[in-house]
Protein backbone atom coordinates (compact mmCIF):
# COMPACT_ATOMS: atom_id res chain seq x y z
CA UNK A 1 0.00 0.00 0.00
CA UNK A 2 2.80 2.31 0.74
CA UNK A 3 3.64 2.48 -3.11
CA UNK A 4 0.49 4.12 -3.49
CA UNK A 5 1.79 7.42 -1.50
CA UNK A 6 3.14 9.30 -4.35
CA UNK A 7 0.77 8.16 -6.85
CA UNK A 8 -1.48 9.60 -4.35
CA UNK A 9 0.14 12.84 -3.53
CA UNK A 10 0.54 13.56 -7.51
CA UNK A 11 -3.26 12.88 -7.88
CA UNK A 12 -3.84 15.46 -4.87
CA UNK A 13 -1.24 17.96 -6.32
CA UNK A 14 -2.32 18.03 -9.78
CA UNK A 15 -5.93 18.20 -8.93
CA UNK A 16 -5.66 21.19 -6.73
CA UNK A 17 -3.12 22.26 -9.59
CA UNK A 18 -5.61 22.11 -12.03
CA UNK A 19 -8.28 24.10 -9.61
CA UNK A 20 -6.34 27.26 -9.43
CA UNK A 21 -4.74 27.50 -13.00
CA UNK A 22 -7.72 28.78 -14.48
CA UNK A 23 -7.76 32.03 -12.34
CA UNK A 24 -4.30 33.31 -13.80
CA UNK A 25 -6.48 33.53 -16.97
CA UNK A 26 -9.80 34.68 -15.28
CA UNK A 27 -7.70 37.44 -12.94
CA UNK A 28 -9.95 36.49 -10.02
CA UNK A 29 -10.31 33.92 -7.94
CA UNK A 30 -12.76 30.83 -8.38
CA UNK A 31 -15.93 30.26 -6.02
CA UNK A 32 -14.16 27.14 -4.38
CA UNK A 33 -11.12 29.34 -3.14
CA UNK A 34 -12.53 32.94 -2.21
CA UNK A 35 -15.47 34.59 -2.55
CA UNK A 36 -16.71 37.63 -4.73
CA UNK A 37 -16.03 40.55 -1.79
CA UNK A 38 -17.49 43.87 -2.75
CA UNK A 39 -14.59 46.44 -3.14
CA UNK A 40 -11.73 44.39 -2.63
CA UNK A 41 -8.96 46.26 -3.97
CA UNK A 42 -6.24 44.49 -6.41
CA UNK A 43 -7.97 41.62 -6.90
CA UNK A 44 -5.74 40.76 -9.26
CA UNK A 45 -2.66 40.77 -7.75
CA UNK A 46 -4.15 38.58 -4.95
CA UNK A 47 -5.57 36.11 -7.06
CA UNK A 48 -2.39 35.39 -9.04
CA UNK A 49 -0.15 35.89 -5.79
CA UNK A 50 -2.42 33.07 -4.36
CA UNK A 51 -2.74 30.43 -7.37
CA UNK A 52 1.37 30.91 -7.71
CA UNK A 53 1.94 30.13 -4.24
CA UNK A 54 -0.54 26.97 -4.66
CA UNK A 55 1.63 25.89 -7.69
CA UNK A 56 5.03 26.21 -6.20
CA UNK A 57 3.93 24.09 -2.66
CA UNK A 58 2.42 21.37 -5.30
CA UNK A 59 5.29 21.17 -7.29
CA UNK A 60 7.52 20.74 -4.20
CA UNK A 61 5.61 17.73 -2.65
CA UNK A 62 5.47 16.20 -5.98
CA UNK A 63 9.65 16.47 -6.58
CA UNK A 64 9.67 16.06 -2.50
CA UNK A 65 11.92 19.43 -2.59
CA UNK A 66 11.23 20.10 1.42
CA UNK A 67 7.62 18.39 0.77
CA UNK A 68 6.58 18.36 4.74
CA UNK A 69 7.57 22.12 5.15
CA UNK A 70 5.82 23.25 1.33
CA UNK A 71 2.69 20.48 2.33
CA UNK A 72 2.49 22.39 5.65
CA UNK A 73 2.25 26.10 4.15
CA UNK A 74 0.13 25.04 1.39
CA UNK A 75 -2.57 23.55 4.51
CA UNK A 76 -2.34 26.80 6.53
CA UNK A 77 -2.41 28.91 3.73
CA UNK A 78 -5.58 27.31 2.22
CA UNK A 79 -6.93 27.11 6.12
CA UNK A 80 -6.57 30.87 6.62
CA UNK A 81 -7.96 31.73 3.21
CA UNK A 82 -11.18 30.07 4.03
CA UNK A 83 -11.26 31.21 7.61
CA UNK A 84 -10.55 35.08 6.71
CA UNK A 85 -12.49 34.97 3.45
CA UNK A 86 -15.09 32.67 3.16
CA UNK A 87 -16.52 32.10 6.79
CA UNK A 88 -17.15 36.14 7.51
CA UNK A 89 -18.52 36.47 3.72
CA UNK A 90 -21.36 33.99 4.52
CA UNK A 91 -21.38 35.66 8.38
CA UNK A 92 -21.91 39.21 7.13
CA UNK A 93 -22.25 39.30 2.81
CA UNK A 94 -24.17 36.91 1.76
CA UNK A 95 -28.13 37.28 2.17
CA UNK A 96 -28.88 32.86 2.09
CA UNK A 97 -25.69 31.67 4.24
CA UNK A 98 -28.35 29.82 6.73
CA UNK A 99 -28.60 27.61 3.26
CA UNK A 100 -25.96 24.80 3.54
CA UNK A 101 -25.88 25.53 -0.60
CA UNK A 102 -24.58 28.73 -0.28
CA UNK A 103 -21.57 27.38 1.53
CA UNK A 104 -21.29 24.31 -0.59
CA UNK A 105 -18.44 25.84 -3.49
CA UNK A 106 -15.94 27.11 -0.43
CA UNK A 107 -16.33 24.13 1.39
CA UNK A 108 -14.03 22.76 -0.48
CA UNK A 109 -11.15 24.52 0.71
CA UNK A 110 -11.12 23.37 4.34
CA UNK A 111 -10.83 20.12 2.68
CA UNK A 112 -8.36 20.67 0.64
CA UNK A 113 -6.46 22.43 3.56
CA UNK A 114 -6.97 18.66 5.58
CA UNK A 115 -5.28 17.11 2.25
CA UNK A 116 -2.05 18.95 2.61
CA UNK A 117 -1.65 18.28 6.36
CA UNK A 118 -2.43 14.38 5.70
CA UNK A 119 0.23 14.75 2.60
CA UNK A 120 2.51 16.25 5.17
CA UNK A 121 2.11 13.56 7.40
CA UNK A 122 3.28 11.25 4.68
CA UNK A 123 6.57 12.54 4.40
CA UNK A 124 9.31 12.17 6.69
CA UNK A 125 9.68 14.58 10.37
CA UNK A 126 12.13 16.90 9.36
CA UNK A 127 15.55 17.11 11.92
CA UNK A 128 16.75 20.73 11.30
CA UNK A 129 15.74 23.41 13.48
CA UNK A 130 11.73 25.24 12.67
CA UNK A 131 9.64 28.62 12.94
CA UNK A 132 7.62 28.83 15.33
CA UNK A 133 5.20 29.41 12.36
CA UNK A 134 5.49 25.78 10.96
CA UNK A 135 5.78 24.25 14.96
CA UNK A 136 2.25 25.54 14.80
CA UNK A 137 1.09 24.22 11.63
CA UNK A 138 2.82 20.68 12.34
CA UNK A 139 0.30 20.41 15.23
CA UNK A 140 -2.16 20.47 12.35
CA UNK A 141 -1.74 17.58 10.79
CA UNK A 142 -3.12 15.44 12.92
CA UNK A 143 -6.79 17.09 11.94
CA UNK A 144 -6.08 16.55 8.28
CA UNK A 145 -8.27 13.77 8.04
CA UNK A 146 -11.56 15.28 9.82
CA UNK A 147 -11.26 19.15 7.97
CA UNK A 148 -11.43 16.43 5.10
CA UNK A 149 -14.18 14.03 6.48
CA UNK A 150 -16.04 16.94 7.72
CA UNK A 151 -16.39 18.69 4.15
CA UNK A 152 -17.20 15.07 3.04
CA UNK A 153 -19.94 14.63 5.47
CA UNK A 154 -21.53 17.71 5.07
CA UNK A 155 -21.05 17.01 1.01
CA UNK A 156 -23.20 13.28 1.81
CA UNK A 157 -25.88 16.18 3.36
CA UNK A 158 -26.41 18.01 0.56
CA UNK A 159 -27.09 14.58 -1.55
CA UNK A 160 -30.06 14.57 0.62
CA UNK A 161 -30.87 18.22 0.90
CA UNK A 162 -30.31 19.12 -3.29
CA UNK A 163 -31.50 15.58 -4.32
CA UNK A 164 -32.93 16.76 -7.77
CA UNK A 165 -30.40 18.98 -8.63
CA UNK A 166 -27.33 16.24 -8.18
CA UNK A 167 -29.45 13.57 -10.23
CA UNK A 168 -29.42 14.24 -13.33
CA UNK A 169 -25.60 14.47 -12.68
CA UNK A 170 -26.04 10.23 -13.39
CA UNK A 171 -25.38 9.26 -16.71
CA UNK A 172 -28.27 7.83 -18.64
CA UNK A 173 -26.60 4.65 -19.15
CA UNK A 174 -26.02 3.69 -15.73
CA UNK A 175 -28.42 1.50 -14.05
CA UNK A 176 -30.61 2.50 -11.54
CA UNK A 177 -32.01 6.03 -10.75
CA UNK A 178 -30.34 9.29 -10.43
CA UNK A 179 -32.46 9.91 -7.34
CA UNK A 180 -31.31 6.94 -5.93
CA UNK A 181 -27.45 6.61 -6.99
CA UNK A 182 -27.23 10.38 -5.51
CA UNK A 183 -28.69 9.06 -1.80
CA UNK A 184 -26.75 5.85 -2.16
CA UNK A 185 -23.65 8.50 -2.70
CA UNK A 186 -24.56 11.12 -0.03
CA UNK A 187 -25.04 8.05 2.50
CA UNK A 188 -21.37 6.64 1.08
CA UNK A 189 -20.00 10.20 1.82
CA UNK A 190 -21.39 10.69 5.21
CA UNK A 191 -20.78 6.79 6.71
CA UNK A 192 -17.21 7.27 5.23
CA UNK A 193 -16.56 10.48 6.24
CA UNK A 194 -17.34 9.83 10.24
CA UNK A 195 -15.94 6.39 10.11
CA UNK A 196 -12.68 8.76 9.37
CA UNK A 197 -13.36 11.05 11.73
CA UNK A 198 -14.19 8.85 14.84
CA UNK A 199 -11.08 6.34 13.42
CA UNK A 200 -13.48 3.50 13.22
CA UNK A 201 -12.13 1.28 10.23
CA UNK A 202 -10.52 4.04 8.97
CA UNK A 203 -7.85 2.82 6.25
CA UNK A 204 -10.97 0.74 4.68
CA UNK A 205 -13.52 3.55 4.70
CA UNK A 206 -10.66 6.49 3.34
CA UNK A 207 -9.99 3.56 0.45
CA UNK A 208 -13.28 2.91 -0.60
CA UNK A 209 -14.09 6.57 -0.45
CA UNK A 210 -11.29 7.08 -2.48
CA UNK A 211 -12.36 4.54 -5.03
CA UNK A 212 -16.15 5.72 -5.18
CA UNK A 213 -14.85 9.60 -6.05
CA UNK A 214 -12.68 8.13 -8.51
CA UNK A 215 -15.13 6.32 -10.78
CA UNK A 216 -17.14 9.66 -10.13
CA UNK A 217 -14.42 11.54 -11.74
CA UNK A 218 -14.50 8.54 -15.10
CA UNK A 219 -18.07 8.44 -15.45
CA UNK A 220 -19.34 11.61 -14.78
CA UNK A 221 -16.76 14.62 -14.54
CA UNK A 222 -14.57 13.34 -17.53
CA UNK A 223 -17.82 12.88 -19.83
CA UNK A 224 -19.21 16.53 -18.64
CA UNK A 225 -16.07 18.14 -20.14
CA UNK A 226 -16.33 17.36 -23.75
CA UNK A 227 -19.61 19.55 -24.60
CA UNK A 228 -18.51 22.54 -22.35
CA UNK A 229 -14.62 22.43 -21.75
CA UNK A 230 -13.86 26.16 -21.11
CA UNK A 231 -17.44 27.23 -20.33
CA UNK A 232 -18.80 28.63 -17.29
CA UNK A 233 -15.45 29.88 -15.78
CA UNK A 234 -14.15 25.99 -16.75
CA UNK A 235 -16.90 24.82 -14.17
CA UNK A 236 -16.58 21.21 -15.42
CA UNK A 237 -12.93 21.16 -16.02
CA UNK A 238 -12.52 22.45 -12.74
CA UNK A 239 -15.08 19.61 -10.78
CA UNK A 240 -13.18 16.94 -12.65
CA UNK A 241 -9.65 18.55 -10.86
CA UNK A 242 -11.26 18.50 -7.64
CA UNK A 243 -12.87 14.80 -7.92
CA UNK A 244 -9.46 13.94 -8.81
CA UNK A 245 -7.49 15.89 -5.85
CA UNK A 246 -10.41 14.53 -3.38
CA UNK A 247 -9.83 10.71 -4.84
CA UNK A 248 -5.75 11.27 -3.93
CA UNK A 249 -6.62 12.93 -0.31
CA UNK A 250 -8.33 9.67 0.51
CA UNK A 251 -6.08 7.25 -0.48
CA UNK A 252 -3.25 9.39 1.23
CA UNK A 253 -5.33 8.72 3.83
CA UNK A 254 -5.40 4.95 3.52
CA UNK A 255 -1.72 4.50 2.43
CA UNK A 256 0.48 6.95 3.71
CA UNK A 257 -1.11 8.37 7.27
CA UNK A 258 -0.94 7.26 10.75
CA UNK A 259 -4.45 6.07 12.01
CA UNK A 260 -5.39 8.65 14.04
CA UNK A 261 -8.52 9.87 15.10
CA UNK A 262 -9.83 13.04 17.01
CA UNK A 263 -11.36 10.71 19.72
CA UNK A 264 -9.78 7.30 19.29
CA UNK A 265 -6.41 6.23 20.76
CA UNK A 266 -3.79 4.73 18.26
CA UNK A 267 -4.65 1.67 19.76
CA UNK A 268 -8.19 1.98 18.42
CA UNK A 269 -10.06 2.23 22.16
CA UNK A 270 -12.21 5.15 22.36
CA UNK A 271 -10.82 8.08 24.49
CA UNK A 272 -14.10 9.19 25.55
Amino acid sequence: MEKLIKPARIAYCIGLTGMVLPQLFYGQFGANFFPAWPGLPLTAVWTWLFTLLVIAACAAIIFEKNGRMASLILGGLLLAVYCLGYIPYELIIEPHSSNLGSWADGLEEPALAGGAFVAAGTFPKQLNRQTTLIKLLEKLIVFGPALFSITMVLFGICHFLYTQYIAPMVPAWFPGSGMFWTRFAGVALIGAGVAIIIGFKQKLAATLLGIMIFIWLIIIHIPSLFPALFGSHCKELIGAFSALAFAGIAFLIATGFENYSIIARPDGRMKL
